[in-house]
C-alpha cells in the first residue's frame, strides 16, 4: 500500500507523491508542475497543517509528560457596573500585566494616563488594576507598588510591576481595570 510523502523544499516548493522513489533528487522538484509537486503552497497549507496537528496530537499522546507550559487565563472588566469579561490566556511567567493588557488592546489607563504614563517604569502610578482574583498567581509587590499605592485597598496593583505567574503555577486570575473609574 503506497502512502503519501510530503517533502518540504526551500523556494516554498511542496513535493507530493506516493511514494519516494519517483523523487531522485531535490532538483527532481525544482521546477516541475506535475501530479507531484504544486508551485502554490497556500492551497497546501491546511494540509500541512492538518499533517504537523496529527504529528504533535499522536507525540503529545505517546509523551503524557510533555504537555505545553503551564497557561494562565485572565479575565478583565470594565469600570462600568455590568461590564462584559474579556477572556484572554497567557503563559505563565513571560509578561507583565501591563504589556500583556497594551498588546491585546485593552484599555488600562484613564484619560491623565493616557498622556502623562511613564511607559511601564513604575514611577507615575497611572497603570492600576484591581485583582478581584487569583493574586497569588501574580508577582509580588514591588518597592514602587509600595510608593504608589500606599493608601490603596491591597488587591490593587500597578499593571506595569505585575508579572503574570512565575513559570510554574497555573488558574485564572480576575482584573478589574480602571478601578479609581469604578462605578457601582
Amino acid at each position: 500500500m503506497d502512502s503519501l510523502v510530503l517533502v518540504r523544499h526551500p523556494g516554498a516548493f511542496i513535493c507530493v507523491s506516493k511514494s519516494p522513489l519517483p523523487l531522485k533528487s531535490d532538483r527532481a522538484c525544482s521546477g516541475r508542475t506535475d501530479e507531484r509537486v504544486w508551485r502554490r503552497p497556500q492551497r497546501m497549507t491546511s494540509l500541512v497543517a492538518a499533517l504537523d496537528t496529527e504529528t504533535a496530537s499522536t507525540s503529545s499522546s505517546e509523551n503524557p509528560e510533555q504537555q505545553g507550559p503551564p497557561m494562565i487565563e485572565l479575565q478583565f472588566y470594565g469600570p462600568e457596573a455590568g461590564s462584559v469579561a474579556q477572556t484572554l490566556t497567557v503563559q505563565s511567567g513571560e509578561k507583565n500585566m501591563r504589556k500583556f493588557m497594551t498588546e491585546n488592546k485593552l484599555e488600562l489607563y484613564a484619560l491623565y494616563g493616557k498622556v502623562m504614563n511613564c511607559g511601564g517604569g513604575g514611577s507615575c502610578g497611572t497603570c492600576l488594576v484591581d485583582i478581584l482574583e487569583g493574586q497569588e498567581l501574580l508577582s509580588e509587590r514591588t518597592d514602587a507598588e509600595y510608593k504608589y499605592l500606599k493608601k490603596k485597598p491591597e488587591s490593587w496593583r500597578l499593571a506595569c510591576q505585575t508579572i503574570i505567574g512565575d513559570k510554574s503555577n497555573s488558574g485564572k486570575v480576575v482584573v478589574q481595570r480602571l478601578p479609581q473609574n469604578k462605578k457601582k
